[in-house]
């Protein structure tokens, strides 16, 4: 089984771009609205980063075989 360490900050910059995004808006007119608005951050987060993780694909092909049909590659 393979391993994928992250540190603390690459996760801490995330929830502070998420917080961020949520805070500036205020409030939803429903649970919808915010999932949106939270998939679009995320969006963006993945398009700054620059390289996966360097496992990131063998960790991908044991998800597949652990979860089968719910991970999708």
């Amino acid at each position: 089984m393979c391993r994928i360490v992250y540190t603390t900050n690459a996760i801490e910059a995330l929830n502070s771009k998420l917080r961020h995004a949520v805070r500036t808006r205020g409030h939803f007119p429903s649970d919808d609205a915010a999932m949106k608005l939270l998939y679009l951050v995320l969006s963006t987060a993945a398009r700054e980063w620059k390289h996966p993780p360097r496992e990131w694909a063998e960790a991908k092909t044991q998800f597949a075989v652990i979860f089968g049909e719910r991970f999708i590659i």
